[in-house]
């Protein structure tokens, strides 16, 4: 039997739609009556931002989600643990995220902002990807500006030996000609599968993600959880 593998779920920056993606990928694999579980390394500006909560409630399961650290500013974690006067350790973050994905038997890791958010000790979001040595999805906006800061995150991810399985343009209408445009260029330049995900209106983490999952294409995912 072919072992599936684990995933990251990473952004061009903050606030692009990371979690209701990692959400969206858990509650499918979840669906289809896999262990799988998506793990936050590090949770800065919490209260009241929590991701972990998020995907835990979306897909109705505390099992769902796991959170490493929590720390208040909403700030890099290197950062907000600077401002806090704690004390955060990279080698703890990534053998964490390694015993929490031994524990499942599909593994989501939900990256925090973009590639070169300082984590700590020196090591960035793309270290712990690479060091990780899992497949990343990266989440995008869908207008303008987003060629530029899509194709660089690719380019880091694969420079650092990272295989992108592809790419999604969040928040995606259309509206636009940057917007209607973008899938195609953005495909072009990264060589990646590309798919679009709608704007979602929600009162609720399981509205949003069942929102999200029914137009989330496969061909964006490992062809092991597509």
């Amino acid at each position: 039997m072919t072992a599936r593998p684990n995933l990251a779920v990473v952004g061009t920056d903050t606030g692009v739609g990371k979690t209701v993606v990692t959400a969206a990928v858990v509650a499918r694999l979840r669906d289809r009556g896999l262990d799988a579980r998506a793990v936050k390394p590090a949770q800065t500006g919490y209260p009241p931002d929590d991701d972990a909560g998020f995907v835990a409630e979306a897909c109705g399961s505390d099992e769902a989600a796991t959170c490493l650290r929590r720390l208040e500013p909403p700030l890099a974690p290197a950062v907000a643990a600077e401002q806090s006067g704690e004390s955060l350790d990279y080698a703890e973050l990534r053998d964490g995220c390694r015993r929490a994905m031994a524990r499942s038997e599909v593994a989501v890791v939900e990256g925090i902002g973009g590639l070169r958010v300082p984590l700590a000790d020196g090591r960035e979001v793309a270290d712990l990807v690479a060091d990780l040595d899992v497949p990343a999805l990266v989440v995008a906006r869908s207008g303008l500006g987003t060629l530029n800061h899509t194709a660089l995150t690719v380019t880091a991810l694969r420079r650092r030996g990272v295989a992108v399985s592809g790419v999604v343009l969040n928040e995606f209408e259309g509206a636009t000609t940057a917007e209607r445009t973008n899938p195609a260029v953005v495909a072009e330049m990264t060589d990646a599968n590309v798919g679009t995900v709608p704007p979602v209106a929600f009162d609720r983490p399981t509205t949003a993600v069942s929102a999200v999952e029914s137009e989330l294409p496969g061909s964006v995912l490992p062809d092991e959880l597509a």
